[in-house]
Parts: structure tokens; C-alpha cells; sequence
């Protein structure tokens, strides 16, 4: 059966689209939404954090947050920031993703990556007004490029900001991409999430992500 976007005509497509994106934009309950819930989960999260980066540095050399240039809005570059779950930091012109039992990864981030603790720092680039708490999951720069170039519509994603989870996540459409259809079928739910945005809508995927993201079996 033909997906929702397959049925329609590449200029309703576009013209959902931009429409999608301009609710977006203007809506000031959005913004509300990730300033107050960005700036509460800080100040909840903070302790956690500092026993967290004490641990990270004690398992492994390096600083305990990992940063990385990321495409935002409009495919403006901005620095991510994680807990560091690697032993490397990649941020370069090749960027190789996390596999399942991927040896760079070490034991409390094996554990941060499966409960998406790792994720969290990302609430000071959602304050900062880079990231949302909902929208397209932002990759790295080198992703971009070679996505960009293979999987139709990818650059529609660079119409909204970049969230700290999304539609394509809560659907089951997390992990590695192992080849261009994975990364298709995620950007299609992105793309339907700006057609379709409404705050209820982001409601409901965070409350999906608290419910599900846990121990997530897509997760390493």
C-alpha cells in the first residue's frame, strides 16, 4: 500500500510542507513548551549529570561531554552536545555510525545509549534555541552529505529544528541505518511530522518517549 506522501502530487507535497513549517515557526507555544521543559529537566537532571560525567571519566580518558557540528534550521551548523558513550570523537568528513557490540563504545556508555541518557545534554541546545524538544533527530555533518545526496526530500528536514526525539523515533525508526531505505523510511516520518505538526501532536510524542524509550531494543 502506497504511503500518505506517495499519493500526493510533488507540489501538494511542497505546499504541505511549507505550510507545516510556518505553524511551526510562529508558534510561541512551542518555544514555551521547549523553554520551560528544557530548563525544568536541567535543574532536575543536573546531579545526575555530575555523578554521571564523574563516571564517564573514571572508565575512560576524556572529557565526559561529547561534542559534535550538527545541521540545524535552515542547515545552519550548530554543536551538539552529549554524555560521551565512545572512546573516540568523531566529528569530521567521515562519521561512522554505532553498530550493535560496536567495540568504541564503552560499558557506561552502552548503558547511557540504551536509555537515551546520553541524549539529555541536548536540553541546553534546545534553551540556547538550536534544537526543539520535538522535531527531525539532527546527524551528523558527514550523514547529511551523504543522505542529502541519495534519499529524496532530505533536505525538507532542515525546515524545522532539530528535536531531542520525533515521530520517526517514537515509530519504531531508531538505531542504525544500515542502508539508504532505513534512512527513507525515517526521513519520511520526519517530513510527515512537518506536514502534520500541531502542539498536540508534539504532546504525544513526548509522552511516547517517556513511555517507550527506555531499554529501547534499537538502542546502542
Amino acid at each position: 500500500m502506497p504511503r500518505d506522501s506517495e499519493l500526493l502530487s510533488i507540489d501538494e507535497n511542497q505546499i504541505l510542507l511549507e505550510a507545516g513549517a510556518r505553524r511551526i515557526a510562529k508558534s510561541k507555544l512551542k518555544r514555551g513548551l521547549d523553554i520551560v521543559g528544557a530548563a525544568a529537566g536541567l535543574v532536575v537532571l543536573s546531579p545526575l549529570f555530575l555523578v554521571l560525567a564523574l563516571i564517564i571519566v573514571a572508565e575512560s580518558p576524556g572529557a565526559p561531554f561529547f561534542r559534535q557540528r550538527r545541521s540545524g534550521f535552515s542547515g545552519h551548523t550548530f554543536v551538539i552536545f552529549k554524555l560521551r558513550t565512545m572512546r573516540v570523537s568523531e566529528d569530521g568528513p567521515k562519521v561512522e555510525q554505532a553498530r550493535r557490540d560496536d567495540r568504541r563504545i564503552t560499558k557506561v556508555g552502552s548503558l547511557l545509549r540504551r536509555t537515551s541518557l546520553d541524549e539529555l545534554p541536548q536540553l541546553l541546545n534546545i534553551l540556547k534555541g538550536e534544537m526543539s524538544l520535538v522535531g527531525p533527530r539532527p546527524h551528523a555533518l558527514a550523514h547529511d552529505e551523504f543522505y542529502g545526496a541519495c534519499v529524496p526530500g532530505y533536505a525538507h528536514r532542515f525546515r524545522t529544528k532539530p528535536g531531542l526525539t520525533g515521530l520517526a523515533q517514537v515509530s519504531g525508526l531508531r538505531g542504525q541505518t544500515a542502508d539508504v531505505a532505513a534512512m527513507a523510511a525515517r526521513v519520511e516520518k520526519d517530513l510527515e511530522y512537518i506536514r502534520d505538526w500541531t502542539i498536540l501532536l508534539d504532546i504525544k510524542i513526548l509522552l511516547k518517549t517517556v513511555l517507550i524509550f527506555a531499554f529501547h531494543p534499537a538502542a546502542y
